[in-house]
């Protein structure tokens, strides 16, 4: 391979993988929204407070996503990823009825 054939490659790989960098990013941007059907099976809100109490009765406000075992963010973060909303990222202080205390 020629220094010239060498650098192209190089450059090119590093210009898709900032592409890549870039898409992934943009994809753990997205945030569920409330009127998803998934999200409206699980009773998600983006705040614990509006979360219906009537028809999850075991709901507690100190009870957040960014609390849940699931939640995949990290601690202070106002949102991350959720593997019941793969792809899409749930507010830290949101809530759903699979809400389940970190060991």
């Amino acid at each position: 391979m020629s220094q010239s054939n060498r650098r192209t490659f190089f450059l090119q790989v590093a210009a898709c993988g900032g592409v890549l960098a870039a898409l992934q990013v943009q994809a753990q941007g997205a945030k569920v929204d409330e009127k998803d059907p998934q999200a409206q099976a699980l009773g998600y809100v983006h705040d614990t407070t509006k979360a219906d109490g009537k028809k999850f009765p075991k709901h507690a406000n100190d009870q957040k996503c960014g609390t849940c075992a699931l939640y995949q963010g990290k601690a202070g973060d106002a949102a991350g990823g959720c593997p019941l909303f793969a792809g899409k990222q749930v507010a830290a202080g949101g809530w759903c009825s699979a809400w389940a205390k970190k060991p």
